[in-house]
């Protein structure tokens, strides 16, 4: 760990009373004239510090989506192939699992106000944000990582009201990333490309998991399945397992969108018992065979109003689009990568949680026990930094992790300190409900040299 007393030494050498500072640590006050004297020389000091080693800001790069770009925040499930395994998923389709990703869904909706309108299936989800919006001042990284932590703070949270007999063995967590739509035409051929891969990924997956299902082996599934068309498949369903295709569950076959929609609502009973009713915007549920369609989207002012309308009906979707979909932004090789977390709203989160002032020390543990785990999970983070309600987690020089995409790294590491944060909760604290969710967001930098990386250090633990 850096020095943070060494490093200000050097800055302030010829101040006369300096080695009675760093030897004693604290100046014995005596009087309100002192203690004065004592708070003006540490902010002295603190921002002699900072003016050495602010300049490696500069390094953070400037990731706002501009105007008038639609945002859409998408997260998938990290490694959740292995997480449904682990857990005993029903396949192909685990309804109380598809239920838990929409209750989470829904409680994104609650918690941001800018996000209009959102889709998903299976473990991913896309939320869309209305047009105008400049929540966070746009800045994607920001964005992608808070909305992640928060789906998965939530997921942990609510995991006992869906699974109330299967514990949950290790905290979950998401990858995300921004889609930049330059217009309703791009959102909507966006939404219709998820859905359209939600259709294809379901079909096969249930034609693949009857036939497991039946003896096939997973080698012989998959050959018997390799090239098959959409048809095919169908038909394969019908004759061998007698299943309509299109009987299926809409769950299943069409995901779930979910947008907010005026809705009556008793608000309270008056004094002769009748209900006093209000109009308010609340999340609803729909299922559509197509989201994307002109019909279903103009028909909803709320989507239409924030987002804008879908002039005509999407046939072929244009593969520049998808590429633009599936584009993601790189961070410089041979660098070294800061992945930097801090608590969003901790102020608050520490006045409703009854936090001691000016440190808490189980809930410091609990961060650095986050910290640990955070390690222990990504193989390529050598060494981290925390204080307060932030970590500084630094990845090897060398590290490819998620070939160095910086919205996967991000988000991977935002969300899994986040749902770890809330599985050990009651280790902590075992006589103190969680009131709420927790969220953090993230940012990565990468540092070219090893002296600017230990400045950025020295810079944390000064601001400490």
């Amino acid at each position: 760990m850096i020095n943070s007393v060494g490093v200000v030494r050097k800055e302030a050498e010829n101040c006369n009373c300096l080695q009675v500072f760093f030897v004693s640590g604290s100046f014995k006050v005596d009087s309100v004239e002192a203690k004065k004297k004592e708070e003006n020389f540490r902010e002295t000091l603190r921002d002699m510090a900072n003016s050495k080693y602010e300049y490696v800001k500069s390094f953070e790069l400037e990731d706002e989506v501009m105007l008038p770009n639609l945002m859409v925040v998408r997260i998938d499930g990290r490694d959740f192939s292995r997480f449904s395994q682990v857990h005993e998923f029903e396949k192909p389709n685990d309804e109380t699992a598809l239920n838990l990703m929409n209750s989470c869904s829904a409680a994104v909706l609650e918690e941001f106000p800018d996000i209009i309108f959102a889709y998903g299936y299976s473990d991913e989800y896309s939320f869309v944000f209305k047009k105008t919006s400049r929540f966070y001042q746009r800045r994607a990284s920001k964005i992608l990582s808070l909305v992640a932590s928060f789906f998965a703070a939530v997921y942990v949270t609510k995991w006992k009201e869906f699974f109330p007999q299967r514990k949950l063995l290790y905290a979950p967590s998401f990858s995300s990333k921004v889609v930049s739509c330059a217009s309703a035409e791009v959102l909507q051929a966006y939404l219709a490309w998820r859905q359209q891969d939600c259709h294809a990924n379901n079909q096969y997956d249930t034609c693949f998991w009857m036939l497991v299902k039946s003896g096939k082996s997973v080698s012989e599934t998959q050959e018997i399945l390799k090239d098959t068309q959409k048809q095919q498949k169908n038909e394969l369903l019908f004759q061998k397992f007698g299943i309509n295709y299109k009987t299926l569950p809409e769950l299943f076959r069409q995901g779930s969108c979910l947008f907010k929609k005026k809705v009556e609502e008793t608000v309270k009973h008056d004094e002769n018992g009748n209900p006093v009713k209000r109009l308010r915007r609340k999340a609803v549920f729909v299922h559509s065979e197509n989201i994307a369609g002109r019909s279903f989207w103009n028909e909803q002012p709320s989507l239409y109003n924030d987002l804008g309308h879908f002039t005509k009906d999407i046939g072929k979707i244009e593969p520049d689009f998808i590429r633009s979909f599936q584009f993601e932004n790189k961070l410089l090789p041979l660098t070294w990568v800061v992945v930097r977390i801090d608590g969003c709203h901790f102020h608050r989160f520490s006045d409703v949680h009854e936090f001691e002032k000016p440190n808490d020390e189980q809930a410091l543990k609990l961060m650095n026990s986050c910290a640990v785990a955070v390690l222990e999970e990504f193989e390529d983070i050598h060494f981290a930094y925390g204080v307060s309600d932030e970590y500084s987690f630094v990845l090897k020089k060398e590290s490819e992790l998620y070939k160095r995409q910086s919205s996967k790294i991000i988000s991977a590491v935002a969300s899994f300190f986040t749902s770890t944060y809330v599985l050990q909760w009651g280790e902590f604290f075992p006589h103190k409900e969680l009131k709420y969710p927790p969220s953090f967001d993230g940012r990565a930098v990468c540092y070219p040299t090893y002296n600017i990386l230990l400045d950025y250090l020295a810079w944390r633990q000064v601001d400490c």
